[in-house]
């Protein structure tokens, strides 16, 4: 495989709503209509749409294209559909006893004799928050030509697998995008401490979800989770970066999925320079990044 390359990002505002939603933890982002994407023109449009009859998805498409042909390498866009997971076990356990409890105690713990959330899985309701979601795209594909992922990775954690699953079962694919999520263990949640971020086997990812690719680096055994000590957030946007350097690098296609946590999320909101808007569980949000790469 070739070296991977090193660049600097941006997400790049102006092209939806979701960029200008309120920061902090009083608000949530949902999946906007038409995932938010701003009426407005490109330079683009009078040679791809001179009749006005393309619609504001297809147009914005066409001018993404054209933007990766114009940059020649050196300057790369990639709109990132961020799905931040469903509710899991955990998610719910952390509401019962609040905050300080749950990471003074409970998070330590793999369960409370009644519910498991070691690699915590989606509750009845987080899976039904992906069956919304797909509903949503199976609609949008249809009504606005809204494009699905020409790549789609996901965390290895099994909140992340089974929403990915969820979310995207049975769209009407092009022949070139085809549904195979690539499991990409820098997605996952800050690991450590919290039981409901230690990951499952690599074994056990590969019989639960046969169909995903699994990246050659994810260990059998979670190496990277240790009792004793959580990843810092500032190791989260790190992490994060050496990740958007590794798909950079490799990926070609300009629209892909990511599904992951709201920690993860944050940490990629630092990594590119967006407002710091946190994701409702179950949510899909749009963010355009723009890459720069570093030297020659």
């Amino acid at each position: 495989m070739p070296s991977t390359k090193s660049f600097t990002y941006q997400a790049v505002p102006g092209f939806f709503r979701h960029d200008n939603e309120p920061t902090g933890p009083q608000f949530r982002a949902t999946t906007q209509p038409s995932l938010g994407l701003i009426d407005r023109s490109y330079e683009t449009d009078s040679a791809f749409d001179p009749e006005g009859k393309k619609t504001q998805w297809e147009r914005f498409v066409h001018f993404l294209e054209q933007q990766n042909r114009a940059g020649r390498g050196g300057v790369l866009y990639k709109l990132v559909f961020v799905i931040r997971h469903g509710e899991g076990h955990h998610n719910v356990k952390e509401a019962e006893v609040g905050r300080h409890a749950w990471d003074a105690h409970w998070s330590l713990l793999d369960g409370d004799g009644r519910v498991t959330w070691s690699d915590a899985k989606l509750t009845e309701k987080g899976k039904q928050q992906a069956q919304v979601l797909n509903a949503f795209l199976r609609e949008s594909v249809a009504s606005v030509k809204m494009p699905t992922p020409q790549t789609y990775y996901t965390s290895p954690l099994a909140r992340c697998l089974e929403t990915t699953r969820i979310a995207y079962s049975g769209l009407d694919l092009p022949a070139d995008r085809p549904f195979v999520p690539i499991v990409k263990e820098g997605l996952r949640e800050r690991y450590g401490e919290h039981t409901c971020d230690r990951r499952s086997t690599r074994s056990w990812i590969a019989s639960s979800y046969p169909q995903y690719v699994i990246e050659p680096s994810l260990t059998e055994d979670d190496e990277l989770w240790k009792p004793d000590r959580r990843e810092t957030a500032a190791e989260v946007v790190d992490r994060v970066k050496h990740l958007l350097d590794d798909i950079f690098t490799h990926d070609d296609k300009h629209i892909i999925s990511f599904t992951a946590h709201s920690g993860l999320i944050r940490g990629l909101y630092e990594a590119v320079q967006h407002n710091d808007v946190w994701v409702s569980a179950g949510a899909l949000v749009p963010v355009l990044v723009r890459a720069e790469r570093v030297g020659a």
